[in-house]
């Protein structure tokens, strides 16, 4: 085996043992496409080292993040133990993924994982992550709202009403367990129709890349209805648009990077972790607590973000005060 496999299998060793807590004669499921296909084999190897019922499914990538797998899949999903999905576009936020947690399977989605990152962010102690990440969840989890400012141009306060906050530390061993893996947020999906603001992405935004010029969103009663920044925020919007539905402008998250690992690459599964961002994402949040189903969902990052919660700020320019 090429040292570059010895690598993808030590990482993938990682999400099987560390991660997951795949057991033996567990029914673990890879879903992957053909674009990531490399990765889900040395999870696949890992799973079989493991004892597990190991079985990978391969389907051609989805045009956009959170189009819904093939049926078959979902089914499939719904009787798994435990899964991964490393694929091109993010399967998080579908109701397949939804489904089958709500059947009891746990497990994380890959969307846009690159060897490169596969490799970097798998090979940490994610017990250091989940401290972050608790740390952060513990601060805001009973607060009544959030206002995010930056240096850019962001403000924007969301209340948080009955939603509750949701944590992703990267430890998934519990039935019905979710999230990322890279992992590491703590995230909400803001009440509907009740936030109005400005946000200034200027890190990345997904399916767009790392931003060489600031995208302006402005948010009325919940929905998105101006996007300012030339081609990138045109890009943004043409995103947004292409679903052909109202939906897709809906603020659906509020997310808070606690991962000291992740950087910035272009690569939204990565670039949301970043420790010290705040991203926030438009279109589907029905997979996270709220009730919009739109079919996408599209998240940008803010870099040096103060965040304060109840007047308490926990983040100033980038830098945790917690």
């Amino acid at each position: 085996m090429a040292n570059a496999s010895k690598d993808l299998l030590s990482a993938a060793e990682v999400v099987v043992k560390s991660c997951l807590a795949v057991k033996p004669g567990e029914y673990f499921l890879i879903i992957t496409d053909t674009e990531k296909r490399t990765i889900a084999e040395a999870i696949f190897e890992a799973g079989l080292k493991q004892g597990a019922e190991a079985m990978i499914v391969v389907m051609k990538p989805r045009t956009r993040n959170g189009e819904e797998p093939p049926k078959l899949i979902a089914e499939m999903w719904k009787h798994a133990d435990v899964y991964v999905a490393p694929t091109k576009y993010s399967l998080t936020h579908t109701q397949a993924r939804k489904q089958a947690t709500e059947r009891g399977a746990r497990g994380a989605t890959m969307p846009g994982i690159t060897e490169d990152m596969f490799v970097r962010t798998m090979g940490i102690d994610y017990e250091v992550v989940r401290e972050y990440v608790e740390k952060m969840y513990e601060a805001v989890k009973n607060c009544k709202e959030v206002r995010v400012t930056s240096p850019s141009g962001t403000d924007i306060t969301i209340p948080k009403g009955k939603r509750s906050f949701f944590k992703d530390t990267g430890i998934y061993h519990n039935k019905g367990d979710f999230g990322n893996l890279p992992a590491g947020e703590v995230y909400l999906a803001p009440p509907e129709g009740e936030v109005s603001g400005r946000i200034v992405f200027d890190g990345a935004v997904a399916g767009v890349g790392v931003l060489k010029k600031p995208v302006e969103v402005v948010v009325e009663r919940g929905y998105a209805v101006e996007f300012r920044g030339g081609g990138e925020a045109d890009a943004l919007k043409k995103l947004l648009e292409s679903v052909g539905k109202r939906e897709a402008f809906n603020l659906a998250e509020l997310g808070i990077g606690c991962n000291p690992s992740a950087k910035i690459t272009g690569y939204v599964l990565e670039d949301e972790k970043v420790f010290g961002t705040v991203h926030m994402a438009f279109g589907d949040n029905s997979t996270i607590g709220g009730v919009v189903q739109a079919g996408i969902h599209i998240d940008g990052v803010i870099t040096e973000p103060t965040l304060e919660a109840d007047g308490r700020i926990l983040i100033r320019d980038g830098r945790w005060l917690i």
